[in-house]
């Protein structure tokens, strides 16, 4: 994986970005200029949604700039200035519009959200049994989750249920069987979706699940069940077919290999969060799992409320190339190399008492002390938090 490094003291010009057609070699990356790049963006004091603290370190991240290293020539550097890219709409979709925007390519939102599932279907083919195993259990905790566990993190959680618009009129007839039978309507549908409705707890599921964009042309609805610890809360029934898969880090990662570049996730947390203005930001990396042929692209979370399980929401940054700063004016470094052969090297599990966030490291890494204090504050966020750091060696 790349290695990305803030500038601590000193601004750079900005020379846009622009990519080529095809992903290129870590010899043949340059600073081509596009002056039309410029117009895309939004200053960070006009961006919605953002608290003071917010603002203050995205408009100094600007400022300053990133600097990425292509993992395997630490030679090959770039500098970025992000800037927000434009809102996208919070229609389930946002994944796919913001990377679209992000990558500033004309494949539609749609045909990435579809280029994703094929590459996942292929790559999961081509796994392990044992890693297999592990994605399918990644996937089960988020859509599938065992409700007796979790609720020392989560005071609701949601079950999706993938019901076939063909299917819905006969799903509503056994409902109403079991109305006329003296069941609650809420607990009738639960019974009848859980029965008769495919889980999202594996491979295949959720491709199925990851392929619904909401519209009309859509196999199936997503069905959600919501529940508190005491029990069902709602049922979602979504009779207008109008909601989407919500993109997550398998996706992410699915679009990196896809296009052959990383993708940073640059969350912005506010004052809930409880950490200090320096500390605020965080880039969460995405690597492909195969080699990295161009340069990585961003995608901006605002962190103010957000509570880690699932449903973020995904806006563009565009990256614009600066000159390059000095090495030793380096204040935060990202480094790890490329973990091949993961679909997830950050996500949560769940247990009866805690939420456990599994970080998987070759057995090779040596985890620098920036990158692992990173983890411990991304994390710290939640409350009840267990880390655990994972060699292919096995425990640590």
């Amino acid at each position: 994986m790349g290695k990305l490094i803030c500038d601590s003291t000193t601004s750079s010009p900005v020379i846009p970005w622009r990519d080529p057609t095809s992903a290129p070699s870590r010899e043949t990356i340059d600073t081509t200029v596009d002056l039309a790049d410029q117009a895309l963006t939004t200053t960070w004091d006009n961006v919605s949604g953002l608290e003071d603290q917010q603002r203050r370190h995205l408009t100094r991240l600007h400022a300053k700039g990133v600097m990425w290293k292509h993992p395997e020539d630490q030679n090959a550097s770039v500098v970025f200035k992000l800037s927000h890219g434009g809102d996208v709409e919070a229609d389930g979709n946002c994944l796919f519009t913001a990377s679209k925007k992000a990558m500033r390519s004309t494949i539609d939102a749609q045909d990435l959200r579809r280029r994703t599932v094929r590459r996942f279907l292929e790559d999961l083919v081509s796994v392990s049994g044992l890693e297999r195993r592990e994605i399918e259990k990644a996937i089960k905790h988020m859509y599938s989750p065992d409700l007796k566990s979790g609720w020392g993190i989560h005071v609701v959680q949601e079950v999706k249920l993938l019901a076939k618009k063909e299917d819905r009129e006969g799903l509503d007839s056994a409902t109403d069987e079991l109305v006329h039978l003296g069941m609650q309507r809420e607990l009738a549908a639960e019974s009848i979706y859980k029965e008769r409705c495919i889980a999202v707890d594996d491979g295949p599921s959720w491709a199925k699940y990851m392929s619904i964009s909401g519209s009309p042309d859509d196999e199936y609805d997503i069905i959600t069940l919501q529940y508190t610890k005491e029990g069902l809360l709602t049922v979602d029934e979504n009779r207008e077919g109008h909601a989407a898969a919500f993109g997550d880090d398998i996706a992410i990662e699915c679009l990196a290999t896809e296009f052959k570049r990383q993708i940073f996730v640059v969350q912005a947390h506010g004052s809930d969060a409880m950490v200090d203005e320096e500390n605020c930001v965080f880039f969460l990396p995405h690597s492909p799992r195969s080699q990295i042929c161009g340069s990585p692209f961003f995608l901006f979370m605002k962190g103010t409320g957000w509570c880690g399980a699932g449903a973020d929401h995904y806006e563009p940054l565009i990256a614009q190339t600066s000159s390059l700063i000095s090495q030793e004016k380096v204040a935060i470094t990202w480094s790890f190399p490329s973990l091949k052969g993961r679909f997830l090297c950050l996500y949560y599990l769940r247990n009866p008492v805690v939420c456990c966030f599994v970080v998987i490291f070759p057995a090779s890494v040596c985890v620098s002390v920036s990158v692992f204090l990173r983890v411990v504050l991304y994390c710290s966020v939640q409350a009840g938090i267990y880390l655990s750091v994972v060699s292919d060696a096995g425990f640590h």
